[in-house]
């Protein structure tokens, strides 16, 4: 029984996720090869453009907004881990590098809401901005990272961590808002 239960438990996932990337493509997702896409939700799929050899496990959300404009929102290179529960919330632009990992329960924004007294903020227009994550990052549980951040290669987000600000290649981050730790 030991030998048996993997083959039983890994090849309806295996096809459950070919067939949602089958759907992807024909929704306009510009999907590379060997990528591997778990339960999850996607919006505006021709709003995003991912590599090759990428894993999402289950409970991501790939959030381009919906208007009228055919242009890339989400960009994933290749060779990425997402953990469950990622939310990826573009309304500019926001560009991830290769062979990343993020955590789980990540969320990920280009865009926040303006204030203004007397006013809604769902009346007034969203400031919209955008995200670059480099490569070889590894980016800890529960990670926020907000509009207007640029992370370069090789960084280190502590789990928890707010990052409202943009960080240099090899920086290790954490906090609430994040701080730089250490120069590696």
């Amino acid at each position: 029984m030991k030998f048996t239960e993997p083959y039983f438990t890994s090849k309806p996932r295996g096809l459950a996720s070919r067939i949602r990337i089958v759907f992807f493509r024909m929704w306009g997702m510009r999907l590379g090869k060997r990528n591997r896409f778990e339960k999850g939700r996607v919006r505006s799929s021709y709003k995003i453009i991912i590599g090759n050899d990428n894993a999402f496990t289950a409970g991501y959300m790939l959030w381009p907004i919906e208007d009228n404009l055919d242009v890339p929102r989400i960009h994933i290179g290749s060779g990425n881990y997402f953990n469950r529960n990622l939310m990826i919330d573009a309304c500019g632009l926001i560009v991830i590098g290769d062979n990343n990992m993020f955590g789980p329960d990540i969320y990920i924004t280009d865009a926040n809401h303006r204030f203004q007294p007397g006013l809604s903020s769902k009346e007034l227009p969203m400031n919209i901005g955008r995200v670059t994550i480099g490569n070889n990052c590894w980016i800890g549980a529960k990670a926020v990272i907000l509009k207007d951040v640029h992370l370069g290669d090789n960084c280190i987000v502590g789990a928890g961590a707010v990052v409202t600000r943009s960080f240099p290649a090899g920086s290790i981050i954490a906090g609430v808002p994040a701080k730089l730790i250490k120069q590696i």
